[in-house]
């Protein structure tokens, strides 16, 4: 397994590794970008979907705020997912949005853990 850096990126993708994922196979990841509004998390989406994300704008009520999920399945390593937080900062800083992290339900056996 290649190194990964003690940083906010490096403890996500160890928190993948302890549900039991393998990050040398395939994963669905969704990137957060947060919008202020929908209208500018719609020209982020659409500038994400040119770069190969499924992507959609949701509010929530709780926070009060608007999120741009940017979903691409790939290997999860280190240097790749860096390398697209800054891609998804990019592209939504003129709109006013900022990358706010990533999840997945990772990619460990659908056995073990249910539908994935």
């Amino acid at each position: 397994m290649a190194y990964i850096p003690n940083d906010a990126t490096g403890d996500a993708l160890r928190r993948f590794i302890k549900n039991g994922s393998n990050l040398s196979e395939l994963m669905e990841i969704d990137f957060f970008v947060a919008v202020p509004s929908k209208q500018k998390g719609n020209q982020v989406a659409l500038e994400a979907r040119a770069l190969g994300f499924n992507a959609s704008v949701e509010f929530d009520v709780e926070n009060s705020d608007w999120t741009c999920y940017c979903t691409k399945t790939l290997i999860p390593e280190y240097l790749e997912v860096v390398k697209i937080e800054k891609q998804l900062s990019y592209i939504a800083k003129p709109h006013g949005g900022y990358t706010d992290g990533f999840g997945s339900f990772g990619n460990a056996d659908t056995n073990e853990r249910g539908k994935v």
